[in-house]
């Protein structure tokens, strides 16, 4: 590592979240022999786990001296919690890759590929897949009733493809998927007028450019700036929360349901770090019948945000709710460890919670006439 490298390191080491720092040593790793650089990745990446850009180079990196099995890895541990289009286009490319000279078989697996990337990724508003990846591919009719950037040019491709073959048939198939299409293209206007704001968002004015003087300013005016369109972004990718979240599909729960954990996961990449996001997420999954999920998201927000104590007191809430009453009292004890040195409204809310379970042990015991049952349950506690 250069000694530039070194002192950037130092920056970062000093201030984990600097982007601008982090910035610059993942170009510093684009340099390096892969033995030097994995150190560096893999810090970026627990630093910004959400991050597809440091992601991607990291993975390119194997790529480049084609390692395999390493690539596969990264991928595993990246695409789920990345729902980034240019990463799982990398991704395409590794499948089409390491498929090409398996003929039919190699084939269909790229296939397969590309349509579990149009599950997970294809609906992104703002890119989208390209019409010729599809039809190198065979045409799958998951893409004419998908809301995609290219939504209009491969309904004309099917149009094309069915008369091709037989103009009488095609002219059933086509008022079959009809409605289907004008539904997606429907969806996909509307999802992209909400998605507008994000790209406006990053155009930096630039009137307030030339009223910065000194470098000094220059700084002032874009910490005012970045500050500025953060809030943007928020109110922005909550707008497209609601939005998702009334089902605009008109498709079945399992699939909506998916449709909203991906918006979230999306938000998530750039609001990493703003608590009301996770809880909402959370609390969405918990109201939907999906409690294991909400735990996940409570534990994966707390990682982002390990000192945010109202997420700790929701989730909480939540294991005790249902039934998980050790799990429960781990995390109260762990925010009374943490406010130690104060008498807190973390000891008044731990208290109330042992009185709570208590009470649940003594009415176990009443209903059940068997002192076992509520020695189990103090037992918890």
């Amino acid at each position: 590592m250069s000694e530039h490298s070194k002192k950037v390191g130092d920056g970062v080491a000093t201030d984990i979240y600097n982007v601008e720092a982090a910035e610059i040593l993942a170009n510093e790793a684009q340099l390096l022999p892969i033995s030097d650089a994995v150190p560096i990745y893999e810090q970026l990446v627990s630093t910004f786990p959400t991050a597809a850009k440091f992601w991607k180079q990291y993975v390119e990196a194997y790529m480049a001296i084609k390692n395999d099995e390493a690539t596969k890895q990264i991928f595993s541990r990246c695409l789920f919690n990345c729902p980034q289009i240019s990463l799982w286009r990398c991704y395409i490319r590794f499948i089409r890759k390491i498929n090409e000279q398996k003929g039919a078989e190699g084939l269909e697996e790229t296939k397969k590929a590309f349509e579990f990337m149009l599950s997970y990724v294809g609906c992104h508003s703002s890119r989208g897949i390209s019409t010729n990846d599809f039809f190198k591919l065979k045409f799958t009719k998951k893409a004419i009733v998908t809301p995609t950037h290219h939504i209009e040019q491969l309904w004309k491709e099917y149009e094309n493809f069915e008369n091709s073959i037989n103009r009488a048939l095609a002219k059933g198939l086509l008022s079959e998927y009809q409605p289907k299409y004008n539904s997606a293209r429907a969806v996909y206007r509307e999802r992209k007028s909400c998605c507008v704001t994000f790209l406006a968002i990053f155009s930096f004015p630039h009137h307030l450019k030339l009223l910065a003087i000194t470098h000094f300013d220059v700084i002032l005016v874009q910490r005012m700036i970045l500050e500025h369109k953060e809030e943007q972004q928020y109110v922005a990718w909550k707008r497209l929360l609601i939005f998702e979240k009334g089902n605009p599909q008109r498709i079945d729960s399992v699939s909506s349901n998916r449709r909203i954990t991906f918006t979230f996961e999306q938000c998530i990449m750039f609001m990493y770090h703003y608590p009301d996001i996770w809880y909402d997420y959370a609390t969405w999954h918990a109201k939907s019948g999906s409690l294991d999920s909400a735990i996940k998201a409570f534990q994966r927000a707390l990682k982002a945000l390990p000192d945010y104590a109202p997420l700790k007191y929701a989730y909480a809430e939540l294991e005790e709710s249902r039934g998980a009453i050790q799990s429960a009292k781990t995390i109260y004890e762990s925010i009374v460890q943490d406010n130690a040195d104060v008498i807190s409204l973390a000891y008044i809310q731990f208290m109330k919670f042992l009185r709570r379970t208590e009470a649940y042990a003594m009415m176990a015991f009443c209903l059940d006439k068997d002192v076992k049952v509520a020695h189990n349950v103090l037992k918890q506690v």
